[in-house]
């Protein structure tokens, strides 16, 4: 792409070069005009001139500066962290002005290379390339390394799986436990030896099983460089399916052990097993401290496009950073696999070869293209040293500098001493003889990813690599820029990595129930130790603090890419679910017993003493779906329920409890009388859908971050009862009886209707689905609900369609029509071909004044794809508007942006499937917008003009050939609930079609997001109370000032390590907040919709954010909260500077962290 670029031509080769990496320039500002181009072609001496005069400048200005590759020695502490400048330091500045940045800044980043260019030049025609099968033959010409010799690193690693065929615990015990204590005595003999390991998950359990001395040595090896800690997450997480609150939990979680206990921060990050990549994850690792990171698993005709140019390093930069402030440099391994076959060169069948732990003693798979290692001595240290180097000039050519990098390992590898001896003598006879024969201009050693970045790094600064017109980036020369995600991956031919989007969405559910537990136990914690300074109240948080480390390691364990993924075996995928069934229960308990704190119930012994409260929804076990705790109310008794808003905003809303009768009253906390509804509770079963229980709905208002309590009664005078709604029944039996005490009626027609003060639901009664949606104003769309079939050969990671999906549903089944004041619901459980459908659904629509519940649709599918004849089958829904999407729509990237999807007729169904971990939306030409959000990650496609279709379960018989060794089979029934939004925007905006950068969603959406995904929790008083004994005082809860702007989301509040509290001075700053700003697309409706009183244009400050606390010691930090200078993180220079003033400085799509003191007001 002809972007000018700023440091080619004569000036960049004869000047030293620094650019400013938070360059503040707008590109508009680098366009070069001709007249620039005229004076760099042929005015040399003045470039040189003017290069001069700012050369004295800056001497004058900073003083002598250090030379330039002072910025690129390794900080303190070897592979790690320590002191010492980061590569991303610079002088500093003045402070600039301090304005808030504005939503409506243009947000589109210039690059050479974005993922959409790739796929719209990509054929997909899989050619065979030879040896290298997805590529070609690679040759060389040999005087490629005259002037800059070859500099090979050979990174020996093992990779770590915390579960996949195996439980984590079981992986410890047999191989992991064995493979780091190998790793300890074979590098201690030879300082030449590296090695570099991923998942604290495993670290942390050997070091609480290892000997003082082994520790030490550990500790040794890491100071003095041999041996790297890379990422340091608790697990490689998955990039498709992971939520970002989750990511940074688990590299956080990771990374603060890491630091804790020996010391270092990783800078480099090690990704070879994701099944695909996220830009998410680029910038959580940009404002964590990260430098480097190396990705593997993208798609084979996207590595080979990359390769061709040598585009396999670049930047990635965020499609909408304009200020490049999220660039972080990339290395992309270029073949199919990570094993030793795969990384020495483009021939597996030689690179096998040089896998010394394949001879027959060690017991791995032999070398299947049937050459195997041989043992290296002086008779064949010769041929076998130039064969392997011959590789290795061949996969450097692949790349723009000299300095080469070769993995070498596999999973779980380096077990014993013999095995990790026999690579490491071996390749040291071979590096022994290339670096003893200076013809062959290279030289070869073991190394760790930062010796090879930091090598990489002060070649790309002495030698331009730079192409003619290349955007590059300043914060590394020499290299492309690039924008975009890399999913969908596919391996081979036609194989395409859709499945796992959707594999056991059931645990896909519990995860995120987890980590929405998790986030409100944080905040109550923190706010409990903010407003409590009593030593009884800190016993609670104290005594608790172990179960809350397990939680958070329980979440960030899911995250694994065999986790949340859905890849694992059976046995594995139950210890997973089981841990975070114990981690929600623990979590539970903690909540409902610091609401009797926030509410002044009690602070006594609570430690020991059981909660007044439990959760309104309770699991029986691990697999079970969340059942809503049965109100009994009594004649005469009252129960109280109270509810906690972890939202940043007032939340009003409609919310439901289940109760055994239905003659009950709700009343608000100062005994106030609540409208409320009663309704039949409904249930997944064609021979009794009323279960005989009850559902009461009514409004509730919650205060940010607050408490409030309400009462549901049984025979208080004065107050009229839950109104009960009516009923529509259809079926086509006759078999629905009209429960008591409700008014039962036919459904008569073809067509049902549901409507609020917004908008007109239309269904089809023979069929029970959504035909249609028309809104007040008259306008109507065409929604077209259909729920089908796939036929499928795939498991738990491909999806491998045997044809399109063919509708299930038949004319016939059973539907219940619910009318209140409150709930609009059509229930329908359809008829199918089987005796028991494997789906039944919820259609709902509410009234509630100031709610955001009353502009979406609430669709709740219960999912059983149980039993053989689902076999070898995967269930979607379709929705086939009437919107002229061209077959574009826009799907989220782990909750945090979005990205713009086009399915391509060159690619195949399976191929077209994106992940779906929260969001996706189609536009029309016209603005129109069809939006459906989900609690759960799980897969989407727009197939057709106007079609959004969503996977909602998979069942496969078959394993795919991608190690696992079985299908999916162990399948749960569950509830799968989508909020779907439909928007006209008020503004015209450019076509979405033409438009190739993703666009936002709108603030009412981010909102309706918001809402799904932070529920409130809803907690019962475990015993009535007598209505005749004295009523309690209002209780409520509300600790912030003022509602936070609405497009400002607290990610998390919380209190680090609860377990030092008390031992820690208030200087360190105890309390963490981290703060996330929505960009949301202007054109669409902003206040009448989204009730949104401000947003963050107006500026926030955190010494007044809360009632009754004051604010101490704020300042900036790292999303890992490990580093407190912020500019090498990327950003603004100024936020740091205000953040000591309370002042939130924060650019729309941001996440930044603070640190802070609280203490209640004297």
């Amino acid at each position: 792409m002809a972007f000018s670029t700023r440091r080619g031509g004569w000036a960049r080769s004869l000047l030293p070069f620094s650019t400013n990496p938070k360059s503040k320039l707008t590109r508009k500002s680098r366009r070069r005009f001709s007249l620039r181009d005229f004076i760099f072609a042929n005015f040399f001496t003045i470039g040189l001139a003017i290069s001069l005069f700012f050369f004295f400048i800056v001497i004058l200005r900073y003083g002598v500066p250090r030379p330039i590759s002072s910025h690129f020695k390794s900080r303190a502490g070897g592979g790690g962290g320590g002191g010492g400048p980061s590569r991303f330091s610079k002088p500093t500045r003045k402070p600039s002005i301090r304005k808030v940045p504005s939503n409506d800044a243009v947000l589109k980043s210039v690059v050479d290379i974005t993922t959409k260019d790739l796929y719209d030049k990509i054929e997909f025609s899989d050619v065979d390339g030879g040896p290298w099968k997805q590529g070609w033959r690679v040759s060389y010409k040999g005087n490629e390394w005259d002037s800059e010799k070859l500099k090979i690193f050979v990174v020996p690693h093992s990779h770590n799986d915390p579960g996949w065929k195996l439980t984590v615990e079981e992986y410890y015990e047999r191989q992991s436990r064995h493979i780091l204590d190998t790793i300890v005595d074979t590098l201690s003999k030879d300082v030449r030896r590296k090695f570099i390991w991923e998942e604290m998950s495993y670290l942390e359990r050997w070091w609480r099983d290892s000997s003082e001395s082994k520790r030490e040595s550990f500790i040794n090896l890491v100071k003095n460089g041999q041996l790297e800690i890379v990422g340091g997450g608790w697990v490689m997480n998955d990039e498709a399916n992971s939520h970002y609150f989750a990511i940074i939990e688990q590299i956080a979680e990771g990374n603060r052990w890491l630091n804790d206990t020996i010391g270092v921060v990783p800078k480099n990050s090690w990704a070879i097993d994701p099944f695909g990549y996220s830009p998410t994850m680029a910038y959580l690792l940009r404002r964590m401290g990260f430098e480097n990171m190396l990705i593997h698993r993208t798609h084979y005709e996207l590595k080979k496009e990359l390769s061709l140019h040598k585009n396999l390093e670049y930047t990635w930069r965020q499609s909408w950073d304009a200020e490049e402030t999220t660039d972080i440099f990339v290395h992309m391994m270029p073949f199919y696999s990570y094993d030793v076959p795969h990384t020495c060169g483009p021939e597996p069948a030689i690179c096998c070869q040089f896998d010394f732990a394949r001879s027959h003693n060690f017991g791995y798979e032999l070398c299947p293209w049937g050459e195997h290692p041989v043992e290296t001595n002086q008779e064949n240290v010769q041929e076998r040293a130039l064969k392997i180097l011959d590789q290795y000039k061949k996969k450097s050519t692949l790349y723009r500098t000299n300095t080469l990098l070769v993995p070498l390992g596999d999973d779980f590898r380096y077990v014993t001493t013999d095995e990790a001896e026999a690579q490491f003598r071996n390749y040291q006879m071979l590096f022994d003889y290339i670096n003893s024969n200076p013809s062959l201009n290279a030289e070869a050693k073991f190394g760790t990813l930062e010796d090879y970045f930091q090598t990489l790094r002060e070649e790309a600064d002495r030698v331009n690599y730079s192409l003619p017109g290349e955007v590059g980036s300043g914060q590394i020369g020499g290299f492309p820029s690039l924008s975009g995600d890399f999913f969908t991956y596919a391996d081979r031919q036609q194989d395409y990595w859709s499945g796992y989007y959707v594999s056991r969405p059931f645990f896909k559910a519990v995860d995120r129930v987890l980590e929405q537990t998790l986030r409100a136990t944080e905040m109550m914690m923190a706010l409990l130790l903010g407003y409590c300074q009593r030593a009884q109240c800190e016993k609670l948080p104290m005594g608790f603090s172990h179960k809350l480390t397990a939680a958070r390691r329980n979440l960030a364990l899911f995250q694994h890419h065999d986790g949340v993924t859905g890849t694992a075996k059976d046995h594995v995928v139950q210890d997973y679910g089981n841990r975070m069934h114990a981690s929600l229960q623990d979590l539970q308990v903690f909540m409902s017993k610091s609401i009797e704190v926030l509410l002044g119930i009690r602070h006594e012994k609570l430690d020991q003493n059981p909660s007044q409260f439990e959760s309104e929804q309770v699991r029986s076990k691990y697999d079970a779906q969340p059942v809503h705790k049965a109100i009994s109310a009594r004649e005469g008794t009252y129960h109280s329920v109270v509810i906690f808003n972890p939202s940043e905003q007032t939340r009003e809303e409609v919310v439901m409890v289940i109760v055994n009768r239905p003659d009950v009253t709700v009343l608000d906390s100062n005994w106030t009388c609540v409208q409320s509804q009663i309704s039949p509770e409904l249930q997944h079963d064609k021979s009794k859908i009323f279960t005989g229980k009850h559902r009461v709905h009514w409004k509730v208002s919650v205060p940010a971050m607050g408490l409030q309590t309400y009462y549901i009664a049984n025979g208080f005078a004065g107050c009229e009862k839950a109104k009960p709604a009516r009923l529509k029944l259809f079926s086509e039996s006759n078999s629905l009886t009209c429960p008591t005490p409700y008014v039962c009626s036919k459904a008569e027609g073809d067509v049902a209707e549901i409507r609020n003060q917004h908008q007109t639901l239309t269904f089809d009664v023979s069929h029970g689905l959504l035909q249609k949606i028309s809104f007040k104003d008259s306008s109507q769309n065409v929604v077209g609900e259909e729920i089908g079939m796939y036929s499928s050969s795939g498991g738990a990671y491909l999806f491998k369609p045997d044809g399109d999906a063919q509708p299930i549903i038949e004319a016939g089944g059973q539907m219940v029509i619910t009318e209140g004041h409150l709930m609009q619901e059509v229930y329908s459980y359809p008829r199918t071909a089987w005796e028991k459908a494997p789906i039944s659904h919820s259609t709902r629509i509410y009234n509630g004044d100031n709610t955001i519940q009353e502009f979406l649709i609430e669709k709740e599918y219960h999912v059983e794809l149980l039993g053989s004849d689902f076999n070898n089958r995967e269930l979607i829904v379709r929705y086939k508007t009437d919107i002229d999407n061209k077959k574009i729509f826009y799907s989220d990237l782990n909750g945090f942006q979005m990205s713009r999807r086009e399915t391509y007729a060159k690619i195949p169904l399976q191929g077209n499937y994106y992940p779906m971990p929260s969001l996706a939306f189609m536009q029309g030409s016209n603005g129109q917008r069809f939006s459906v959000h989900t609690r759960q990650s799980l897969g989407v496609a727009s197939l057709k003009e106007g079609w959004l279709e969503i996977m909602l379960d998979r069942r496969l018989v078959r394993d795919d050939g991608r190690g696992l060794g079985q299908g999916v089979m162990d399948n749960r029934p569950m509830n799968v609930v989508f909020h779907i939004l439909v928007e006209s925007n008020i503004s015209s905006s450019s076509s979405s079609v033409s438009n190739h950068f993703p666009l936002s969603p709108s603030l009412l959406s981010h909102r309706v997001g918001a809402h799904l995904n932070y529920p409130l929790h809803a907690f019962v008083a475990k015993k009535a109370q007598e209505l005749s004994s004295a009523q309690p005082p209002p209780r409520s809860f509300s600790p912030l000032a003022a509602p936070l702007p609405c497009d400002l989301h607290i990610v998390g509040f919380k209190v680090p390590r609860p377990l030092k509290y008390s031992q820690q001075p208030l200087e360190d700053s105890r309390f963490v907040l981290i703060l996330q700003r929505y960009h949301w697309d202007s054109s669409y409706c902003r206040k009448g919709r989204s009730h949104c009183i401000s947003v963050a244009d107006e500026p926030v400050n955190l010494f007044y954010m809360f009632k009754g606390l004051a604010v101490l010691n704020a300042r900036a930090t790292s999303l890992n909260l490990l580093h407190d200078d912020t500019e090498m993180l990327g950003y603004p220079e100024q936020f740091a500077d205000v953040a000591q003033e309370g002042h939130v400085l924060i650019a729309p799509m941001e996440i930044q962290a603070y640190k802070l003191e609280l203490r209640p007001h004297q």
